[in-house]
């Protein structure tokens, strides 16, 4: 796809939290691999799921199992651990999301701080990219942010986009202009921008119609809807939102 030009704006679909679910009361019930394959059929373009640290809600054996469900391609949300390292390099998603990740939060607060990690950074984004494994980067919509991506190498950044859906009044296109200006950054300077967090039904259409996005990954609001109106209804909505304004 031309980063400049993106024809379809792709919707990927976070899925971390129906294994929140299954998790809360143990067993095998509601299975990730099964909400992947309904986000398949609803038309989504890709699976998000984080492994984290503390295995809240995907799990190792999610993996392979999510991944073999389906033909959309797997972005992996990591930390930049040497155990997830290990473990994107042994199961090769198509992408490796690097983010931040603190034990006691409830969600990723913020963006990651690309420039003051760059020789952690480094090795990591290396070793993945030499794998065949895209990397990209969760970031703040912020010149210096990006400035440090591009000196890692990274064929994409994801903007955290909490700012944007969490802003009120004026603040709103305060944001949005933000998100706007660094997307069009990016790609000029050969950098795929995606974005993602807080996403909605009601703020969704004027991040989705910023022209150079190429993605967007949206996760627990989608889940949350699926829980009054299924899944695949609540996935066919907001592609549906974004091909309005694409």
């Amino acid at each position: 796809m031309n980063v400049l030009n993106p024809t379809r704006l792709r919707l990927g679909v976070n899925i971390d939290h129906v294994a929140t679910i299954r998790n809360a009361r143990g067993g095998e019930h509601p299975d990730p691999a099964r909400a992947a394959q309904i986000v398949a059929q609803a038309g989504g373009d890709g699976i998000t799921v984080h492994l984290r640290e503390d295995r809240r809600h995907i799990r190792d054996d999610d993996l392979q199992r999510v991944q073999s469900a389906t033909g959309l391609p797997l972005n992996l949300e990591m930390a930049a651990t040497d155990e997830m390292l290990e473990i994107a390099l042994r199961h090769k998603p198509h992408a490796a999301c690097i983010v931040p990740e603190k034990r006691e939060e409830r969600t990723t607060e913020g963006g990651l701080d690309a420039a003051g990690l760059h020789n952690q950074l480094a090795p990591i984004v290396s070793r993945l990219s030499d794998a065949g494994v895209r990397v990209s980067l969760f970031i703040a919509p912020e010149p210096r942010q990006i400035e440090a991506a591009m000196k890692l190498g990274v064929p994409v950044v994801e903007f955290h986009t909490g700012e944007y859906a969490h802003a009120t009044g004026g603040q709103v296109a305060v944001e949005l202009k933000r998100i706007t200006d660094m997307a069009a950054l990016a790609a000029k300077n050969g950098i795929e921008p995606h974005a993602g967090h807080g996403l909605t039904y009601e703020n969704v259409q004027p991040v989705a119609a910023i022209p150079q996005l190429a993605e967007l990954n949206i996760g627990h609001y989608l889940i949350g809807e699926a829980i009054f109106c299924g899944l695949e209804a609540s996935v066919k909505k907001m592609r549906a939102l974004m091909d309005e304004v694409r």
